[in-house]
């Protein structure tokens, strides 16, 4: 059951990074920024869409990267049934190390799962595409102020 959840959760990231240009539109780039930088997006577990798409940029990197740090450890399973609230992706600037359980892994992008009344969790997948789902201690509310849903 642990790994047909995870698999769920893999299919959500995965369908977004799927629909997420490899490039961002120049003209949406703060000067800072590299034209190739991906966007932010949230989707929406419900509607199963994504209902939001925002430039990258270096405040939403510092969130990405403090979430990284504050992971406790491995998740256990989620349940299928939870469909509520939202995926969040945030693609990173350059690959991050993350330690997901016993093992230090490379990512590249950070999906964050929020679902009011639940544990928050974090997705990360190793450059062999190897999902981690990981539990993490960190404020996300400035985050979700700044994704304005």
């Amino acid at each position: 059951m642990k790994i047909r959840s995870i698999n769920i959760i893999a299919a959500f990231a995965l369908l977004l990074y799927l629909l997420i240009p490899t490039s961002a539109n120049a003209a949406a780039i703060n000067d800072h920024h590299q034209a190739d930088q991906r966007p932010v997006q949230a989707f929406d577990v419900v509607e199963g869409k994504v209902v939001k798409t925002i430039p990258n940029s270096p405040q939403f990197q510092d969130y990405a990267k403090a979430w990284l740090k504050g992971v406790t450890g491995l998740s256990p399973k989620l349940q299928a049934e939870d469909k509520c609230g939202y995926v969040f992706r945030i693609p990173l600037d350059q690959p991050t190390a993350v330690k997901a359980g016993s093992e230090q892994v490379m990512t590249q992008d950070v999906f964050l799962f929020y679902c009011p009344k639940k544990p928050q969790l974090l997705l990360i997948f190793d450059e062999n595409r190897k999902p981690y789902l990981l539990k993490f201690k960190a404020n996300i509310k400035p985050f979700l102020k700044a994704m304005d849903l």
